[in-house]
């Protein structure tokens, strides 16, 4: 069993910037990739990046490239989310997730068997 704990989400205003981080603890050695999706009210919970453990080959949703870098210090088991330029359609729950598996698709939401309980993160429009 992995438990994986979110923290860093808060109100940051538009353009502004978070870095969000996830605290891995458990069965860890296991851990192939983690990832972020985020979750707007009333909206399915959307890929946001992904990671491998192991080589840290990284993965960004369409609308995130250039403006988020996730990251992993294996040291402290813990997976960053560093988010710039911050827009008031980003305003979500932000969930970490991890799967002990190599997927074919790390953007699938159901590839992942643990997740966080999420933070949220308000940019006000």
């Amino acid at each position: 069993q992995v438990m994986l704990v979110e923290s860093g989400g808060g109100l940051v205003q538009a353009g502004g910037s978070l870095r969000l981080s996830c605290a891995a603890s458990g069965r860890t050695f296991g851990i192939y990739s983690m990832a972020w999706f985020r979750q707007a009210p009333g909206k399915e919970r959307d890929f946001v990046a992904a990671i491998t453990w192991a080589g840290g080959s990284t993965t960004y949703g369409d609308s995130v490239k250039g403006r988020l870098t996730i990251s992993r210090d294996d040291a402290k088991n813990t997976m960053h989310l560093q988010m710039s330029s911050l827009k008031p359609e980003e305003t979500a729950v932000y969930y970490c997730a991890a799967t002990n598996f190599r997927r074919s698709d790390m953007r699938r939401r159901t590839g992942y068997e643990f997740w966080g309980q999420g933070t949220q993160v308000t940019v006000p429009s």
